[in-house]
């Protein structure tokens, strides 16, 4: 049993905080919001009134948080709080220059640090079976695989410190470009008269198979457990999406890298977004394609 501070409690932080209850760690954990704090106090999370509460006596402390400029604010207060040598988790999905910074701040403070971000939505979340790339030391990725291991099945070190958050910003710009081909796909064959099940079945079995056909399919029918199947609730939201593909922008403005079907991607979510679609699962953007956008 590990005592465990877990920081940011909502869509994804509830139920990954909650699995790491059901392994039999001793979880402490908070959030701004009062209602997350309640769901997670009654999934065994003991509820913290402040972030130095929640943290005190920890020997590892998990930070769930929306952008990097709250992991920035968060990590003093939470390295202030707790002595040296406790290892510290971001798996917040932000910018490679904001972990680094993290990072940095984690060693002057003399803590192990780790960025591992995830994927697998939420519900990979609830179902303890998410993605983790990691991003950090050795010794900082071997002290926190264990923990990681009881709320995901794949457990990756990527390198150094950011490698994390480097490898879930390229891998969720593959994630939206291969969305929209496969929503246009499915559009095109609409107009041709060709049936959902009948371009599934042959995408997803010859060249056009990927994650976004076999596993999460935009329309209702192939694939039953898609968002499609349920009014697109999510999953992972338009906005989220959003978010990741802009991150891969500003990395590939700083790196030089040229992702001009990244960048276009960015653009089409961002027009969804606009449109008032942000919480919906981003699979919905086939409905925007329908209407000739």
């Amino acid at each position: 049993m590990t005592r465990i501070a877990f920081i940011g409690l909502g869509n994804m932080g509830g139920p990954m905080a909650a699995n790491l209850v059901k392994a039999g760690h001793e979880v402490t954990g908070f959030d701004l919001a009062a209602p997350v704090l309640k769901a997670a106090e009654e999934s065994g999370v003991t509820p913290a009134s402040h972030v130095s509460q929640a943290v005190a006596g920890a020997e590892t402390v998990v930070t769930m948080l929306p952008q990097g400029k709250h992991v920035l604010t968060a990590w003093p207060d939470i390295l202030a709080s707790i002595p040296a040598g406790t290892l510290v988790i971001d798996c917040s999905t932000i910018d490679v220059e904001s972990a680094r910074k993290a990072h940095a701040m984690a060693k002057a403070a003399g803590c192990l640090s780790l960025d591992a971000p995830v994927s697998g939505g939420t519900g990979g979340a609830a179902a303890g079976t998410l993605t983790f790339m990691a991003g950090g030391s050795q010794e900082s990725f071997a002290k926190a695989k264990p923990i990681l291991e009881a709320m995901g099945k794949k457990i990756v070190h990527c390198g150094e410190a950011g490698a994390g958050q480097a490898a879930k910003i390229c891998n969720n710009m593959i994630l939206g470009i291969s969305m929209i081909g496969v929503c246009e796909a499915f559009v095109l064959a609409e107009k041709l008269g060709l049936s959902h099940q009948a371009l599934f079945d042959v995408a997803s079995t010859s060249s056009g198979q990927c994650w976004s056909i076999n596993s999460y399919c935009p329309v209702p029918g192939p694939v039953p457990t898609s968002p499609a199947n349920n009014a697109y609730k999510p999953g992972f939201a338009a906005a989220l999406m959003l978010k990741d593909l802009r991150l891969s922008q500003e990395a590939a403005l700083l790196s030089g890298a040229s992702t001009p079907l990244g960048a276009e991607a960015a653009q089409l979510y961002a027009l969804f977004e606009k449109q008032g679609n942000g919480g919906r699962d981003f699979s919905a953007i086939i409905e925007m394609f329908r209407s000739k956008v």
